[in-house]
């Protein structure tokens, strides 16, 4: 009598919890994603759609050999101002984005259109749609956590790339005057942060008695990488990584957080509920 009343309890907890507690949780998440999804449209307080120039002042707490301001505009990099002073020589070296140009951030791309898509999922079962098991739940709560854990994953994970696919780069035209020969620029988001690195390089001699080893994929490469561009062998002499925090991009990370602890917090009340999916759907 107590087992087949306590059996009951449950089913009714369970049944609540299919109708009614599921939809909080799904509103909750919407929530959170919209003011996430707004992170990362920043509406500009002029013309509907348009997005805001932002201007990040770059630094490092290592050296002063680079410094420059990159303005954002939403997902891509508008302008760049940046001065460079050459170890050697302390000559000062000043490079900028031609007018007409911009630099598409696809980290920032991709990390929203992941968002939207795990809100697309959410508003896909509006408060009127009936969750009929707990295996249902947990499959829509596993393909928003993938789409969350995939924008997550393009900020805190910049892609590794050679020197050469570094040299290869659109960014390395985007400079007026152009940038030397000597010299290659990558910028990527990490975490929280926008980054700046600027290679410095050399010619190896034909005979130089460096055994050369090319150097494979890298977020960030050192002193000493070696690469062959063109008919000559290189080798990278100085490195400066200079980076600024995105605040909006920080907001982005902890709703990130927040919402895939929603996902598996539901996740694991639906499961303790298991025993009850396969024969009675509610």
């Amino acid at each position: 009598m107590a087992t087949a009343m306590a059996a009951t309890a449950a089913e009714e907890e369970f049944r609540w919890l299919l109708h009614d507690e599921v939809h909080a949780v799904l509103r909750q998440l919407q929530d959170i994603l919209k003011e996430a999804s707004l992170r990362f449209t920043l509406p500009g307080s002029g013309t509907e759609g348009t997005t805001k120039q932002e201007n990040f002042i770059l630094g490092s707490c290592g050296t002063d050999q680079v410094k420059g301001v990159l303005t954002l505009q939403g997902d891509a990099l508008s302008q760049a101002d940046v001065n460079l002073k050459m170890p050697r020589n302390n000559q000062l070296l000043h490079f900028a984005f031609r007018d007409d140009k911009q630099w598409k951030l696809q980290q920032i791309q991709d990390a929203r259109n992941h968002v939207r898509q795990a809100t697309y999922l959410l508003t896909n079962r509006d408060d009127n749609y009936q969750f009929k098991t707990g295996a249902e739940v947990l499959k829509l709560m596993d393909a928003v956590m993938l789409q969350l854990t995939r924008a997550r994953n393009r900020l805190t994970t910049p892609a590794t790339l050679t020197l050469p696919e570094i040299a290869a780069s659109g960014l390395t035209r985007m400079f007026a005057p152009a940038l030397p020969s000597d010299l290659l620029v990558n910028v990527y988001i990490n975490l929280n942060k926008l980054c700046l690195t600027v290679y410095q390089l050399h010619a190896l001699q034909p005979n130089s008695t460096k055994n050369f080893r090319p150097a494979g994929g890298a977020v960030l490469h050192s002193p000493g990488a070696m690469f062959e561009w063109g008919s000559q062998r290189l080798e990278v002499s100085h490195v400066h990584k200079v980076e600024c925090v995105i605040p909006w991009l920080n907001d982005a990370l902890v709703y990130f957080t927040v919402s895939l602890q929603l996902c598996q917090q539901l996740k694991d009340k639906i499961s303790v509920f298991s025993s009850y999916w396969s024969y009675r759907p509610f």
